[in-house]
């Protein structure tokens, strides 16, 4: 049985016992989440019940696990020939979730 839910405008396909990384939630480690937001429901049978746009009554269950923030990527902007040049970094806050159950 799986789930695909939707959070912080990026969709991720979840099963029980699955451990997620999602954008930052702002919650405490140990905290309880419903994810609302769901697309699809699969039954263990193989039946895809499929939302328009969500499934009415699904709810994803998670428990928070810890708040971290993802490797540093390098932004490097150049223009060839002017001498342009420019480096940033960027490391994004998430969440780390476990999914618990699927309603």
């Amino acid at each position: 049985m799986y789930a695909i839910i939707q959070t912080g405008s990026k969709q991720y396909k979840v099963a029980v016992g699955d451990i997620v990384e999602v954008e930052k939630l702002g919650l405490e480690a140990g905290a309880e989440v419903t994810f609302d937001q769901v697309l699809a429901v699969a039954a263990a049978d193989g039946k895809l019940n499929i939302g328009t746009p969500m499934v009415e009554g699904a709810k994803v269950t998670a428990k928070v696990l810890d708040n971290f923030r993802a490797k540093k990527i390098v932004v490097f902007k150049m223009k060839r020939r002017k001498g342009y040049r420019r480096t940033q970094g960027h490391r994004q806050n998430l969440t780390r979730v476990e999914i618990t159950a699927i309603a």
